[in-house]
């Protein structure tokens, strides 16, 4: 670090020194942009964290900018279609107009001029059409002009111009500038911005982004977001707002209120963001409410992060977790899967009461917080599907881990009328899906959620985003190895289900084109994850007393079954697969006979381990002699099977399960990785994590 202390129009740099108003700070590097660290007066050269900075979330800066490059490519394509078709109609509507004009003319025995005149009324008309049809880009425009001037010269050399895309940046021919078409606006709002960090980041790193609002309670963080806008020169693309952000999200709601409400024929643009950041110090639970409503229900997308995660992924704060996501945690190792899905319940809940529909994106439980991406849709019809989405789970959490799982509500398909369609009823479901106690280990079953039953990825999504990362440059994006990683686990951890298989096929033409159609929109909405948790062979093997099999191991022996297993993303060795709890026990089972013997007389009798061993068969000398006070081992109801994960699936009705021959065929089990990708995190430095709140006042 140099002793040199420079200005705050200083052009930025790594470690550089800044006096500003008294105080000097040290420059931060991070992507493109760079943030002032005040340096504490008592221990120069050491910082004090007077606004919030961690560090360690690098990787969700990172993803972050990454999802809403993939996501705003797609929406300003989506914006630009639908604008060259409202041009197409007005010119159509023009063209017919100067035709009938020219029909009349003619019929009259008059000449038709060239350049015929129109009348007061008619060149008012005229007019307009000739204006570019879209009203909310043409207004924006015009805002925006003094700030296009100013972020020119800010422009990176082989950047498009803030807010263009490479179709409609500006190009000069023979030393006159090209017509230009109006900006396409691209709003993101930074509700909890602290430093501004995320906020210099997107307005840096985004090009087509017209507009970033960094919002924060704290007038010490605007005063830090401010001085890090003009150190970064982007003070004329960033907007400072100092107000909870509740508060300002909800005036965005009545000023859209408003717009809508006076102005029906010409409302103006829209006053609602095509992005919400929601990063903050804890649950994002108080702010779901207002963000559904700020974010632009044509498919705005929402991004949250929660870093609670000791009340959403344990079992210590269930009454917490119940009061901030509307659900309850599960006893278990696959906790962290379990909080993904209550935190998207919490979202959809939130929107489905404004007639709003949630699409997850991209949802991940990674280092100590949990990050989704999800769109928000005005569509009232999806929003009927909601209760048959959600699910509450039975779980073994003092016994041997199991699940079973049990939805609210059944979206069941039906022909229509005619038989060449497909729509949906949505009814009632019977319950349970399980006795009250395991079925497995006969230990007590708890209750937890409701929560999200649907996919918490969308393939094509990720697809789009690990193309933006292997594009990223690794010394703008530090992050990048582990992203692609991550990524790619998320993408691997998808299993379709038998009906999605089906629907593939399907599409594929296999002969079936006499089957009744199907709604996409609707299939998508009604569509279940069957496969939703994943499990740890280590923790199983702790119960079982017994060493852990090699992931090839176990993997070969369930692929020989005839099952699928995959990686979870949640954590490092996980496992997710179609294969039901009565196989994984067998599985083990025969584990520990070929391959592990266990020593019998130190397993209590009576214990977990002794009852998934089976050791009471041998006590007995013969049949189980456990059975649950009510019967629980018949209890399974008819429907069971409809659940996802219900402990019976279609490979194994009719089978029995003990009489499965298990092969550990390792050379089958190991992933035909062509790279060797990043997928889990390693400790960057020691005591890393959370850290504490900002001291700001």
């Amino acid at each position: 670090m140099s002793d040199a202390v420079y200005d705050l129009s200083a052009t930025p740099a790594e470690g550089q020194r800044i006096k500003h108003n008294n105080v000097v700070y040290t420059t931060v590097k991070e992507g493109l942009a760079h943030i002032l660290i005040p340096e504490d007066s008592a221990k120069p050269g050491q910082s004090v964290q007077e606004v919030f900075y961690n560090p360690i979330q690098q990787f969700n800066r990172d993803l972050t900018v990454l999802a809403m490059k993939a996501y705003g490519k797609e929406r300003i394509a989506q914006k630009q279609a639908a604008s060259r078709a409202r041009a197409g109609k007005h010119a159509d509507k023009k063209r017919k107009r100067r035709g009938e004009q020219a029909q009349g003319e003619q019929a009259e025995g008059e000449r038709p001029a060239k350049s015929p005149k129109l009348s007061g009324e008619e060149a008012t008309e005229s007019t307009e059409d000739a204006a570019p049809p879209d009203a909310e880009m043409q207004d924006v425009a015009a805002e925006r002009a003094p700030e296009d001037a100013a972020g020119a010269e800010q422009q990176q050399p082989g950047d498009v111009a803030a807010g263009e895309t490479e179709a409609n940046a500006p190009a000069n021919s023979g030393g006159n500038e090209a017509k230009r078409e109006p900006k396409i606006p691209f709003t993101i709002l930074d509700a909890l911005s602290a430093s501004g960090l995320r906020a210099l980041r997107y307005a840096r790193e985004i090009p087509f982004a017209t507009s970033v609002t960094a919002n924060d309670i704290l007038k010490t963080a605007a005063e830090a977001i401010e001085r890090n806008a003009v150190h970064n020169g982007l003070r004329d693309k960033i907007n400072i707002s100092v107000d909870d952000a509740m508060a300002h999200m909800y005036s965005i709601v009545v000023k859209e209120l408003r717009r809508t409400s006076l102005s029906k024929n010409k409302p103006g643009p829209s006053e609602k963001y095509d992005i919400i950041d929601l990063d903050p110090y804890g649950s994002a639970a108080p702010f779901l409410d207002a963000a559904v409503q700020a974010v632009r229900d044509d498919g705005g997308l929402l991004c949250v992060t929660c870093t609670d995660s000791g009340v959403w992924a344990s079992n210590g704060y269930p009454e917490k977790c119940y009061s901030l996501y509307g659900g309850i945690p599960v006893k278990g190792w696959y906790s962290h899967e379990v909080g993904i899905r209550l935190i998207l319940h919490a979202i959809e809940t939130a929107a489905a009461k404004y007639g709003l529909a949630m699409e997850p994106l991209l949802s991940l439980s990674v280092d100590f917080y949990c990050r989704v991406f999800v769109r928000i849709k005005k569509a009232p019809f999806l929003v009927k599907f909601q209760g048959g989405k959600n699910m509450v789970v039975y779980s073994c959490g003092t016994g041997c881990g199991s699940w079973t799982t049990q939805l609210l509500m059944k979206n069941k398909p039906a022909p229509n009328k005619k038989g060449d369609g497909i729509f949906y009823k949505h009814g009632f479901t019977r319950a349970p899906t399980t006795g009250t106690w395991c079925e497995h280990c006969g230990s007590t079953m708890h209750l937890a959620g409701p929560m999200y039953a649907g996919r918490i990825h969308s393939p094509e999504f990720i697809k789009t985003v690990i193309a933006e990362a292997e594009e990223a440059p690794p010394e703008i994006y530090g992050t990048k190895e582990r992203i692609r990683g991550v990524l790619q686990t998320a993408l691997e951890e998808f299993l379709p289900s038998p009906e999605e298989m089906e629907a593939e096929a399907d599409e594929g033409g296999d002969g079936t084109q006499n089957k009744p159609k199907k709604n996409l929109a609707e299939a998508k909405a009604a569509a279940i994850d069957p496969y939703p948790f994943y499990f740890h062979p280590a923790h199983v093997s702790g119960i079982l007393h017994c060493s852990s099999p090699s992931e090839p191991a176990l993997r070969g022996a369930l692929i020989r079954l005839g099952y699928r297993v995959t990686r979870s993303h949640c954590k490092a060795g996980s496992m997710k697969t179609d294969a039901p709890w009565s196989v994984i026990w067998h599985v083990f089972r025969e584990w520990i006979r070929q391959k592990a013997p266990v020593k019998e007389e130190n397993i209590k009798p009576g214990s977990v381990a002794y009852r998934l061993l089976r050791l009471e068969k041998k006590a007995a000398g013969g049949e189980a002699a456990h059975e649950t006070e009510d019967g629980s081992q018949e209890s399974k109801t008819a429907e069971a099977s409809e659940a996802p994960n219900s402990g019976e699936t279609s490979a194994e009705k009719g089978t029995d399960v003990t009489k499965q021959e298990v092969v550990f065929d390792e050379q089958l089990g190991r992933y035909q990785d062509k790279k060797k990708y990043v997928r889990y995190q390693m400790n960057p430095r020691e005591n890393w994590g959370p850290m504490n709140r900002a001291k700001g006042k």
